[in-house]
C-alpha cells in the first residue's frame, strides 16, 4: 500500500502541534512538505521537523504532485479559500475547526469535494477521541436516565499580542469560533445538531468581536448551557445531567476520563489515556478513510460539521457579532 504523503498548510502553533504529534506516530505519518507565505517561515519548519520541501506560497503545496491530503492550520477567516484552492488541485483535506465561517461556505465545500472526489474532514478533535465512544456507549445504556441538561464552558487568558490577533475582526476572531465551537461541538454530540431554539447573549469588544459568549440551545424536553470567553480563564468542563445521575466530563476539549455520579449515591470512573496527546485520532481516522477509498469521515460527517456551523450562525445572529467582510 502507498504511503499516503501529507503537507502542511502554515506553520502557526497547530501547525506545530500536528508535526510533533505525527514525529510521535511511529512512522504512521509521513509528512512530505509544508507551505507557508513566508519561504523562511517555511524552511525552518521544515528543518525543525524533518520535512523534505518547504514552499514560500500555497499554490506550490497545492499543485505538488506527491502530496496526497492537506492539513489546514491557517485562520479560520482562511479555509474557504485554502479548501477551494487545494481541492481544485486534487488534494485531500484535513481542516482545523473552525471549518469555515459560515454554514454556507462549508456546505459548498463539502459539496465541491463530492464533486471532485475528495476526502474532507473537519479536524475536530474532540469527536475522534476513543473515549467519546465509551460515553456514547454509557448514555445509550440508559446509564443516567433520559438527559434533560448539558453544561459546557472554556475561557483562558492569553498574551497582549496574542489576544489581539484572536480578536482581530478581519480573521472572524472571537471566543465564538476560536472555542465556543468546542462547547456547541459538546452539545451536539450529545443532543443533536438542529437544536429547536437558540439563544444567544454576546459581549461584543470595540473592534466588533466577541469577548464573552453565552448559549443556549433548546431540545424537546433538552437544553444545553454553553459559555465561552477569552480573557477569563475558567475551568474547562462539561456536564450531562440525566433523571438518574449526571456525568462529569474533565477537560472536555480533549478528555482523559468522565465519572459517572449517580442519584443513588454509586460512582464509576473511567479512564483512557492518549497514545500521543489526543491530536493523532483525527489524523488516523484521515488516513483509514483514504485507505478504504471513502470521502467522507463516518466520525465527523459533513453534516455535523454544517449543523455546527449553523449554530454558529444563528448564535452570531442573535448575539449581534458580524465581521466587516460580511457587511453590505
Amino acid at each position: 500500500m502507498k504511503t499516503i504523503q501529507w503537507g502542511i498548510l502554515s506553520t502557526g502553533s497547530i501547525a506545530n502541534t500536528f508535526a510533533k504529534t505525527a514525529a510521535q506516530m511511529n512512522g504512521e505519518i509521513e509528512i512530505g512538505a509544508v507551505a507557508s507565505r513566508n519561504l523562511p517561515n517555511a524552511q525552518a519548519f521544515a528543518q525543525t521537523y524533518g520535512i523534505k520541501k518547504a514552499y514560500g506560497s500555497y499554490e506550490q503545496l497545492a499543485t505538488d504532485p506527491d502530496i496526497d491530503i492537506v492539513y489546514v492550520a491557517t485562520p479560520h477567516s482562511r479555509h474557504f479559500e485554502d479548501m477551494m484552492l487545494l481541492l481544485t488541485n486534487g488534494k485531500h483535506i484535513l481542516c482545523e475547526k473552525s471549518f469555515t465561517v459560515t454554514a454556507d461556505e462549508a456546505r459548498w465545500i463539502y459539496n465541491f469535494a463530492k464533486e471532485k472526489n475528495l476526502l474532507v474532514i473537519e479536524a475536530f478533535w474532540t469527536k475522534f477521541l476513543p473515549i467519546y465512544r465509551e460515553l456514547e456507549q454509557r448514555l445509550a445504556s440508559g446509564v443516567i436516565g433520559d438527559i434533560r441538561m448539558v453544561t459546557a464552558q472554556y475561557g483562558y487568558q492569553t498574551s497582549p499580542a496574542r489576544h489581539e490577533r484572536k480578536m482581530n475582526p478581519d480573521l472572524a476572531g472571537g471566543a465564538l469560533l476560536d472555542i465556543g465551537v468546542y462547547c456547541i461541538g459538546f452539545a451536539a454530540m450529545i443532543l443533536g445538531y438542529k437544536p429547536d431554539e437558540i439563544r444567544s447573549l454576546m459581549h461584543i469588544n470595540e473592534v466588533g468581536t466577541d469577548t464573552q459568549d453565552a448559549i443556549i440551545l433548546r431540545y424537546g424536553n433538552a437544553s444545553a448551557v454553553l459559555t465561552s470567553a477569552i480573557g477569563i480563564n475558567t475551568p474547562v468542563n462539561a456536564v450531562i445531567f440525566g433523571t438518574l445521575g449526571h456525568i462529569d466530563v474533565e477537560n472536555f476539549k480533549n478528555p482523559q476520563a468522565f465519572t459517572i455520579v449517580l442519584d443513588s449515591g454509586d460512582t464509576e470512573r473511567f479512564e483512557l489515556p492518549f497514545d500521543v496527546n489526543g491530536y493523532e485520532y483525527q489524523m488516523r481516522e484521515a488516513v483509514n478513510c483514504l485507505n478504504e477509498g471513502k470521502i467522507q469521515s463516518d466520525i465527523m460527517t459533513p453534516k455535523q460539521s454544517i449543523g455546527v456551523m449553523k449554530i454558529m450562525d444563528k448564535a452570531r445572529a442573535k448575539g449581534g457579532l458580524r465581521f466587516p467582510f460580511e457587511q453590505g
